[in-house]
């Protein structure tokens, strides 16, 4: 099997965490949907520059955020990132009260800044090392013990929960 075949059929599994990472980034379910499509197409026509050792999750990510940032360059960054009501909704969730909590969280997490809110999806959310984490977002392992520490912090504070991290 080749790099390239090895790639195509690794990524329809990393959808949904592709598309939940996304929807964190951008806020909006459209803009998220763009995104990951980008971040795929760009995925596969680059495969052959993945190493075999190492996490695909990973190199996706990496490549999805690039791609936010990209997004972000060509918006001018001229506004805020604002979650819309149904992010975070979970599927066929009829609980009116968890709906309220998963749109506060959302809320939350749009308003934490983009260093900290990656941090935080990919460590907390996506279950990447720091390592990992500090590989896909270029920094050193320290910066992403620090975005996340804030980030967290942060969550806290603006969700009212004294008690321990989100």
């Amino acid at each position: 099997m080749t790099v390239t075949q090895a790639v195509r059929d690794a990524l329809p599994p990393l959808l949904p965490r592709l598309r939940r990472m996304a929807r964190a980034l951008a806020g909006d379910a459209a803009d998220a949907d763009d995104l990951v499509q980008l971040a795929l197409e760009r995925a596969l026509a680059r495969a052959d520059q993945w190493r075999p050792d190492g996490r695909l999750d990973g190199w996706v990510f990496g490549i999805l955020r690039n791609a936010w940032l990209d997004e972000l360059r060509a918006r001018g960054r001229r506004g805020a990132v604002f979650a819309p009501e149904e992010a975070g909704l979970s599927v066929g969730d009829d609980s009116a009260e968890r709906r309220g909590r998963a749109l506060h969280v959302a809320e939350a997490m749009a308003r934490l800044p983009p260093e900290q809110r990656e941090a935080v999806v990919l460590v907390l959310i996506e279950g990447l090392s720091y390592a990992e984490a500090a590989e896909v977002l270029e920094v050193p392992v320290g910066t992403v013990t620090s975005r996340l520490a804030r980030g967290r912090a942060a969550l806290r504070d603006l969700l009212g929960d004294e008690d321990g991290p989100p």
